[in-house]
């Protein structure tokens, strides 16, 4: 029986089940109780309890064998291929092609010469030192002409990713209707793994650079266009006010205001898309973009490891020089001091400089018969780096006294965690997983989002990959359970030491930097190949996100609060437990969000080191040329990024209520 209590300075409250039913989680959850009770005997009774049932599988791989026949019967004679995707494919290669054969004119002594001075005027001494010895270390590592490739493409992806999300960002942040339009697209298009891109271009421009290029300018544009409508639609007002009442045009008002105080979201956006065309060039070599990724990813499947890293090197150091530079350019635009203006080098002189000593670099190492990097000055680590990895093969990989060796440890997380998540989830009845993504999804978010959801998970045993997609998700949940643990007790620990904050930023910088493929090596040097060493790469992947997010939520948590639980003697766990965690919860909701979806994206890339499932049918697709079966694996991992995403993303109105 319900309880009521009343006092002299207030009505009634109810304090027992009535104020148990009126709450909005367990009102959800009763009313999808209601509707399974009604749903699932019909069901279960229709199609039975187990896996999928075949009865609602529809088998795509003739319809898809068909189509992919069709199209490559016709790639050359059909209209639709000899007069558009013909002419974008030839384009692409052109552009690629002339920005290679300028780098490799300009020789390693000008390319080097010329990434210093670039990164002086943008960004300082400092980073112009880094920049260079950088590039001299891609040399020196026997990598030069793969760096120039993979640069060759970068530099055309980056550029068309630029302008076609900065149309995009224009047409969302001038047009309220555009922009609602494009902000679910953008949000889904940002969850999904890289690797959902590939098949598709594989599939209407064959595989090589065309294919790499434009699956890299769809993956790297969205974060493009985001910045660019969120920079323009919020410009200060008082300044478009004040720029409307002196008469201006739109056009004017466009220029002369809005991209001016867009201007950091504007470099924001460069940054990001530079960084996430970076990843997915690389990827992009398991369908012939070449350069770094195709070393790396020719080293990984002989199990390479010393070749692997050679490769790999080149990819972070890559990373490291483009995020610094663009990143250090935009805080420079930003706080532009009158020192800088004044100088003699500042505009198009400096620039002219630059043009000329980078020429004069480039015909000295033409004179001197210097083009290409000295074969004399390479220092091969392979060997060295295989003895090691070999050492550590007979060390550590296993028997070592007391902690066991690595190959033990991954043996035993997929015997005691991968393993029983795998066949505890395929050994679901297949209604009722779907019951648990939709009360998921609804308790965290709308009825909307649980509809989204649960038509993914649907999808997925629509399309006959059922059990595969369970097995990656398996791998899924338990990466995310490593890294959430790891990452709430560092981002906790950091958010209470501003010295371990401090010395933790760089490292979380560098490994944000890094492109997903990078991970792969050193896994695979400690555990060798198969579904842990995946996963472990995931972990490592996701964690430098889950921490900062933690950290910046647990540290700008309200001083006010905090300074209350202090005088009223709270210890600093009890802080942590009653004040800090309920108060973060936004930030710690988005580092979980984070978390799952960078886990995916590296657990699906770890069917190249033997992480199976989906990952391993999109290899398998591409490989062999079944892109029937990569097809379906492609859109079965495009389903569970979205389900996932949906399960683990409140609603800005749930987040506001704290619901």
């Amino acid at each position: 029986m319900a309880t009521a209590t009343a006092t002299a300075s207030g009505p009634v409250r109810d304090t027992g089940i009535g104020a148990l039913l009126r709450h909005r989680a367990v009102g959800k959850v009763l009313l999808l109780a209601v509707a399974a009770a009604v749903i699932v005997p019909i069901l279960n009774a229709k199609w039975a309890s187990g896996a999928w049932p075949d009865a609602l599988t529809v088998d795509l791989t003739e319809p898809l064998g068909k189509t992919t026949d069709w199209i490559i019967d016709n790639r050359d004679s059909h209209p639709l291929f000899t007069y558009f995707f013909g002419h974008v494919s030839n384009a692409i290669v052109l552009s690629v092609r002339g920005v290679y054969l300028l780098l490799l004119g300009a020789g390693w002594a000008g390319v080097t010469v010329a990434a210093g001075l670039i990164a002086w005027r943008v960004a300082g001494v400092g980073l112009a030192v880094m920049a260079s010895v950088s590039f001299a270390v891609c040399g020196l590592l026997g990598m030069w002409v793969p760096t120039m490739q993979t640069l060759a493409l970068m530099i055309v992806a980056v550029l068309a990713s630029v302008v076609v999300g900065l149309l995009l960002g224009l047409a969302g942040g001038l047009s309220d209707r555009v922009f609602r339009i494009l902000r679910p697209v953008l949000d889904t298009m940002q969850v999904l793994p890289a690797y959902a891109y590939l098949l598709p271009f594989a599939l209407v421009f064959g595989m090589g650079v065309p294919a790499a290029v434009l699956a890299t300018v769809v993956y790297a544009a969205p974060p493009m266009a985001r910045l660019t409508a969120l920079g323009l639609r919020g410009a200060d007002s008082g300044v478009m006010e004040a720029v409307t009442s002196l008469g201006a045009t739109g056009r004017q008002r466009l220029f002369s205001a809005r991209l001016p105080l867009a201007l950091k979201e504007l470099l924001l956006g460069v940054n990001q898309t530079i960084m996430m065309a970076l990843s997915m060039a690389v990827i992009a070599s398991v369908i012939g973009a070449g350069g770094l990724g195709d070393r790396v990813y020719q080293a990984l499947s002989t199990v390479d490891v010393g070749q692997a890293l050679a490769a790999g090197i080149p990819i972070v150091l890559l990373a490291v020089v483009l995020d610094r530079v663009t990143g250090a350019a935009g805080e420079r635009m930003g706080t532009r001091t009158a020192e800088a203006d004044a100088s003699p080098l500042r505009g198009w002189r400096g620039w002219s400089l630059t043009a000329a000593v980078t020429l004069a670099a480039a015909l000295a190492a033409r004179f001197l018969d210097r083009v290409d990097w000295p074969t004399g000055w390479v220092v091969n680590i392979a060997p060295s780096v295989n003895t090691a990895k070999d050492w550590m093969v007979d060390h550590l990989y296993t028997d070592v006294p007391v902690v066991g060796g690595t190959a033990d440890w991954a043996a035993h997380f997929t015997t005691w965690v991968l393993n029983p998540v795998r066949d505890g989830l395929q050994g679901l009845p297949w209604w009722s997983v779907l019951l648990i993504v939709a009360a998921l999804a609804w308790l965290i978010g709308t009825w909307q989002t649980a509809f989204t959801a649960v038509a993914a998970m649907a999808a997925i045993g629509v399309l006959g990959v059922w059990n595969k997609s369970l097995d990656t998700l398996s791998q899924v949940l338990a990466g995310v359970a490593v890294t959430l643990v790891l990452g709430f007790t560092i981002g906790v620990l950091a958010s209470r030491s501003r010295r371990f904050e401090r010395l933790l930023r760089p490292v979380l910088d560098v490994f944000q930097t890094m492109p997903q493929f990078v991970y792969l090596i050193p896994v695979v040097a400690l555990f060798g190949i198969g579904r842990a060493p995946a996963v472990a790469a995931a972990v490592v992947y996701a964690l430098p996100a889950v921490v900062r997010i933690t950290t910046q939520g647990l540290s700008q948590v309200d001083a006010a609060a905090m300074e209350s639980s202090r005088s009223l003697g709270a210890t600093s766990w009890q802080q942590l437990r009653k004040v800090q965690l309920p108060l973060a919860r936004p930030a710690l909701l988005l580092a979980l969000n984070q978390g799952v979806v960078l886990v995916l994206a590296v657990v699906v890339i770890g069917g190249l080191v033997g992480g199976g499932a989906l990952g391993y049918d999109v290899v398998f697709g591409i490989a062999q040329g079944d892109l029937a079966t990569g097809l379906v694996a492609g859109a079965a991992i495009v389903c569970l990024g979205l389900m996932l995403d949906r399960v683990t993303q409140p609603t800005e109105r749930r987040v506001k209520k704290g619901a």
